[in-house]
Protein backbone atom coordinates (compact mmCIF):
# COMPACT_ATOMS: atom_id res chain seq x y z
CA UNK A 1 0.00 0.00 0.00
CA UNK A 2 1.28 3.53 -0.54
CA UNK A 3 1.97 5.96 1.66
CA UNK A 4 0.73 9.37 1.84
CA UNK A 5 3.29 12.16 1.71
CA UNK A 6 3.35 13.90 4.81
CA UNK A 7 2.95 17.14 5.02
CA UNK A 8 5.39 19.74 6.62
CA UNK A 9 3.65 23.12 7.88
CA UNK A 10 6.40 26.06 8.13
CA UNK A 11 6.33 26.53 12.24
CA UNK A 12 4.37 29.69 13.15
CA UNK A 13 5.92 33.24 13.45
CA UNK A 14 3.76 35.51 15.57
CA UNK A 15 3.47 39.02 13.42
CA UNK A 16 5.91 41.91 14.63
CA UNK A 17 4.04 44.04 17.28
CA UNK A 18 4.35 47.72 16.49
CA UNK A 19 5.28 48.32 20.05
CA UNK A 20 8.39 47.54 21.61
CA UNK A 21 8.49 46.33 25.29
CA UNK A 22 8.79 49.31 27.40
CA UNK A 23 10.41 49.42 30.58
CA UNK A 24 9.05 51.14 33.85
CA UNK A 25 8.81 54.90 34.71
CA UNK A 26 11.36 55.65 37.63
CA UNK A 27 9.04 57.10 39.87
CA UNK A 28 6.04 54.17 39.13
CA UNK A 29 7.12 51.92 42.07
CA UNK A 30 8.19 54.30 44.58
CA UNK A 31 5.16 56.37 44.43
CA UNK A 32 2.45 52.95 43.99
CA UNK A 33 4.56 51.55 47.23
CA UNK A 34 4.63 55.09 49.12
CA UNK A 35 0.36 55.18 47.67
CA UNK A 36 -0.55 51.88 49.44
CA UNK A 37 1.78 51.88 52.62
CA UNK A 38 0.28 55.62 53.84
CA UNK A 39 -3.14 54.27 53.11
CA UNK A 40 -2.93 51.30 55.23
CA UNK A 41 -1.10 53.90 57.80
CA UNK A 42 -4.19 56.15 57.60
CA UNK A 43 -6.48 53.17 58.03
CA UNK A 44 -4.75 51.88 60.96
CA UNK A 45 -4.00 54.76 62.65
CA UNK A 46 -7.98 55.62 62.04
CA UNK A 47 -8.88 52.88 63.85
CA UNK A 48 -6.87 52.43 66.55
CA UNK A 49 -7.54 56.34 67.50
CA UNK A 50 -11.21 55.61 66.88
CA UNK A 51 -11.58 58.08 63.93
CA UNK A 52 -9.95 61.39 66.29
CA UNK A 53 -6.81 61.09 64.06
CA UNK A 54 -5.29 61.41 61.88
CA UNK A 55 -7.25 64.66 60.98
CA UNK A 56 -8.71 65.50 63.95
CA UNK A 57 -12.88 66.54 63.47
CA UNK A 58 -13.31 64.80 60.71
CA UNK A 59 -14.90 61.33 61.78
CA UNK A 60 -15.18 58.68 59.77
CA UNK A 61 -13.65 60.38 56.84
CA UNK A 62 -10.00 59.56 57.72
CA UNK A 63 -11.27 56.16 56.42
CA UNK A 64 -12.22 57.84 53.13
CA UNK A 65 -8.86 59.26 52.92
CA UNK A 66 -7.14 56.35 53.88
CA UNK A 67 -8.88 54.38 50.87
CA UNK A 68 -8.51 56.85 48.16
CA UNK A 69 -4.63 56.30 48.49
CA UNK A 70 -4.88 52.82 48.87
CA UNK A 71 -6.91 53.11 45.42
CA UNK A 72 -4.24 55.27 44.35
CA UNK A 73 -2.00 52.91 44.39
CA UNK A 74 -3.88 50.08 43.07
CA UNK A 75 -4.44 52.10 39.84
CA UNK A 76 -0.71 52.70 39.66
CA UNK A 77 -0.61 48.66 39.16
CA UNK A 78 -2.36 48.73 36.04
CA UNK A 79 1.07 50.33 34.64
CA UNK A 80 3.41 48.62 36.02
CA UNK A 81 4.82 46.29 33.55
Amino acid sequence: MPESKSRKKPSYEPPPSGKASQANPAWLVPTMLTLLLVGLAWVVVTYISRTEFPVPGIGNWNLAIGFVFMIAGFALTTRWR
